[in-house]
């Protein structure tokens, strides 16, 4: 099929309401994935595309290009979450929380969770409670209690009171606790869940790949698919791209506070983050590529952020990476997102997906001589071009 004009596409919202909400409803905290990765895969087959699944987990597809030879795209997201995992029981027949992913006790306090034990017919349910939870026992003393995973402890929802009947249920050390999302869209488009971190990229992701299939509308660039399991910890992209991957783009939570230019109503092209810039080319291609099509997209630089591509280009990915975000309020928290971010965000993937690389023919080697390399096209240095000596520099005289 040749290749069409880059233009927007018409994007299924009620598939990407459907898939992020049945998203949500399976628990995947960082190390238990099987589940959600399932769904993913048979979403993806659904489409008519096929996946493979490595070793540590990761999920791996690719929308074909026309060209046999040359380097290639991948598109990046996580289905883990942040969560919990149980460090001891305690006598009094509660649990012990030791925080999987980076995520303050302070949202974790009044959370419903399911512990999952080594028995997979059986889940007990339970609630993350502070030590001192009772205003009628300790009064003022609720509020003059610290914040800390050493503050909160798991109330079983079972008539267990000591060590000996946590065990009874099958419950020890190791056992892994999600923390429920309770998701609700409401009619003004507002999307109120935990873990919408990464699970709303992911349905973005998902959309915009079934936009593509719907329209018949085939990638320019061969465009990898890689949905990690280990982002939350800072494994993320660290395995499973393909070599001959040239730009990676992570989607993931951009981040809504003071401070921030990100809305949860706009999609977020990040410049940098607590690792450092992103591609300068790569970015600013993406911009423009937002501009010529009236994608809402705003620009932010995040302090305490790391993604799939930090892991990736620590690794070693010979890739030009970038960040494209939905906009999330309370991060990490009680989050909050809009569809129309979401909508935003899953056209600029079907418009990146139908452009070419920023450099096609450079990339199409990991590496080339320096007078050859194009970036006069993006990051005017001299109209005259590389020259002797220091560019922008005037030689002595």
């Amino acid at each position: 099929m040749t290749v069409r004009k880059t233009i927007p596409l018409p994007i299924d919202l009620e598939y990407l309401r459907q898939v992020l909400v049945e998203l949500l409803d399976i628990p995947s905290p960082s190390g238990r994935t099987d589940h959600v990765q399932q769904y993913v895969g048979e979403r993806l087959s659904a489409l008519g595309i096929p996946s493979t699944l490595t070793r540590r987990g990761a999920l791996s597809a690719c929308l074909p290009g026309p060209r046999e030879h040359g380097a290639d795209r991948a598109i990046v997201v996580h289905t883990d979450t942040i969560g919990g995992m149980v460090k001891q029981l305690k006598a009094n027949g509660r649990l012990e929380l030791k925080p999987i992913g980076t995520h303050s006790a302070r949202f974790a306090e009044g959370a419903h969770v399911r512990i999952f034990t080594d028995d997979l017919e059986r889940v007990i349910t339970g609630q993350v409670l502070p030590l001192k939870a009772s205003g009628h026992r300790y009064n003022d003393a609720v509020d003059e209690q610290g914040i800390g995973w050493e503050q909160v402890e798991v109330r079983v929802d079972e008539p267990v009171e000591d060590i000996d009947g946590l065990r009874a249920l099958g419950i020890d050390a190791g056992d892994f606790v999600a923390f429920l999302p309770n998701p609700t869209v409401t009619p003004s488009g507002y999307v109120k869940s935990r873990h919408l971190d990464d699970k709303a990229g992911v349905a973005a992701v998902l959309t915009a790949i079934k936009a593509m299939v719907d329209a018949g509308v085939k990638p320019a660039v061969t465009a990898h698919l890689l949905i990690t399991v280990t982002e939350e910890i800072g494994h993320g992209a660290s395995h499973g791209l393909d070599p001959d991957v040239a730009e990676i783009v992570s989607v993931d939570a951009a981040v809504v506070a003071p401070g921030q230019q990100s809305r949860e109503d706009a999609a977020t092209l990040a410049m940098g983050d607590g690792v450092g810039p992103f591609d300068y080319h790569l970015t600013r291609n993406l911009a423009a590529i937002a501009r010529e099509h009236d994608v809402d997209l705003v620009r932010d630089v995040f302090d305490y952020y790391r993604s799939d591509v930090a892991a990736a280009v620590e690794a070693g990915a010979h890739a030009r990476v970038a960040l494209l975000g939905f906009g999330v309020d309370a991060t990490h928290g009680h989050e909050r997102t809009h569809l129309e971010g979401l909508r935003q965000l899953t056209q600029l993937l079907c418009l990146y997906l139908q452009s070419d690389l920023v450099f096609p023919e450079w990339d199409a080697e990991p590496e080339g001589e320096l007078a050859d390399f194009p970036s006069l096209a993006v990051q005017p240095a001299n109209e005259e071009g590389p020259r002797e000596g220091p560019i922008g520099i005037a030689p002595v005289t």
